[in-house]
């Protein structure tokens, strides 16, 4: 069994006014989907969901951000504690939802009303025991389980700006490979052009300065300011 003991009790619980302040994430990985019909394989997301204690639904792992802590730390510790899973937590939130508690706990406590931010955590570790492993279990799903087991709005709405955050990262990687390539291209281009030149190309006027630099230097030289130019750098 885990080493590891959840954190119980409000002793250390953050409020703002009458909400209690709650930290959570959405944890989410990558795999391998089936072949397209170009023969690439393709990746497709899974979010991770779990149990509720006598409930019968699906959460994303959440809880009490407590006054020890920072509001990521509180949302790496509930992953950790609900869900069994380490990861790369987005240090900028998804959001930030008002909601009210369905459990039994909170229904006593400032009348159940919740302030809850939530993050978007890329897992790295799936430990095989956790803290709430007794009352708690894990589900990998794609975004369209989830949206569908997702039985309250605010859950849906982290869901879809979830998605926008993934669709972002997606255009950004794509802008990086895009510029690679186009920075790959050029400097064979600028090789290519190099070594088919004709041997005049590599005389010096004896009218102009003297350089110490080498033709094929002057030649990358340019090229670096035209790929400087081209991508702002």
């Amino acid at each position: 069994m885990s080493c590891l003991s959840a954190r119980t009790g409000r002793q250390r619980q953050r409020y703002e006014g009458n909400l209690r302040l709650v930290s959570g994430c959405i944890p989410y990985r990558w795999i391998k989907d089936s072949t397209d019909q170009t023969g690439e394989t393709a990746e497709m997301i899974q979010v991770l969901m779990v149990s509720s204690p006598k409930r019968d639904d699906l959460v994303f792992p959440k809880g009490g951000w407590e006054d020890d802590e920072t509001v990521t730390e509180a949302a790496s510790r509930e992953a950790l504690e609900e869900a069994g899973v380490k990861g790369i937590l987005r240090e900028i939130p998804l959001g930030i939802w008002e909601f009210r508690s369905k459990s039994s706990l909170d229904l006593c406590c400032v009348e159940g009303g919740c302030k809850g931010y939530m993050f978007a955590m890329e897992v790295t570790e799936e430990l095989d025991t956790w803290p709430e492993q007794k009352n708690r279990s894990r589900q990998w799903l794609n975004i369209k389980q989830a949206f569908s087991l997702s039985r309250y709005e605010w859950m849906r709405s982290a869901l879809e700006e979830f998605l926008k955050v993934m669709e972002e990262d997606r255009k950004l990687e794509k802008q990086d490979e895009d510029n690679i390539a186009s920075t790959s291209s050029l400097l064979a281009d600028v090789s290519e052009s190099q070594s088919l030149a004709p041997p005049k190309c590599y005389k010096r006027s004896s009218t102009m300065p003297h350089h110490s630099m080498s033709s094929k230097n002057n030649i990358l030289s340019c090229a670096s300011q035209e790929i400087a130019i081209n991508f702002r750098f």
